[in-house]
């Protein structure tokens, strides 16, 4: 039986997610669809995000969603299963969970879209000599070009954990123009005990809650397609 957050840690948790920030207006680019105080403007028709497939052991069956925003501009995943730990009361494969998405995006004619940045939030307990690690990464399907962060805790900790990613404007990943690509995110937590006593202690990390959910919400730039007419 795995070990699940504390009920303080989970109503810590149900108020943690994860943000990917709309690029500001310093990044624009050429051929970039702007509003009159200079912001990125999402396309005027609407977008539709669905799941085409969900694996990871931190996503078992039914406990991912995909939800798009009201002004297009962001779509928020939802996971309720995501704690990867160590020591008491863990299974040997338990250090490690992970999720992939596989996402069918219908994106207006004439734009496309990339993921700007993140902002990565959850809670971990760490024991002394325990360490753990958040990964990230984002690619088209048949495309070469992947987007991948990572970042490290060491313990002792016992808190809310946040992590930034962010791309320049040159790096971003964009969907191909006029090709329909499906969109991979891929997730990752990592426990290593180290030094720590696995016999006495439980080190973990989650983007779990025993309460709720936690949401994943990914803020989309767009620009306009070179062939895009008016």
């Amino acid at each position: 039986m795995s070990v699940k957050p504390s009920r303080r840690t989970s109503r810590a948790l149900v108020t943690c997610g994860a943000t990917v920030a709309l690029a500001g207006s310093t990044l624009l680019a050429p051929g970039t669809s702007t509003a009159a105080g200079g912001g990125i403007v999402a396309p005027p028709d609407k977008i539709v995000i669905e799941i085409a497939t969900v694996n990871g052991s931190g996503c078992p069956a039914g406990t991912a969603a995909v939800a798009v925003s009201p002004d297009n501009t962001a779509f928020t995943v939802t996971y309720s299963n995501y704690l990867a730990q160590v020591g008491v009361g863990s299974k040997p494969t338990d250090f490690r969970k992970n999720c992939q998405l596989n996402l069918v995006v219908h994106v207006p004619h004439g734009f496309t879209y990339a993921v700007a940045s993140a902002d990565y939030r959850g809670y971990a307990h760490l024991e002394r000599g325990a360490s753990a690690i958040q990964k990230a990464s984002y690619y088209f399907q048949g495309s070469p070009d992947t987007a991948a962060r990572q970042h490290p805790f060491n313990g002792p900790f016992d808190n809310n954990w946040q992590a930034t990613d962010q791309t320049d404007w040159g790096q971003l990943v964009w969907a191909p123009c006029g090709v329909k690509r499906n969109f991979n995110i891929n997730t990752e937590l990592r426990v290593n005990a180290g030094t720590s006593d696995t016999a006495k202690t439980n080190s973990f990390i989650a983007m779990d809650s025993t309460d709720g959910d936690i949401r994943t919400v990914y803020r989309l730039a767009w620009r306009e397609c070179p062939d895009r007419r008016g």
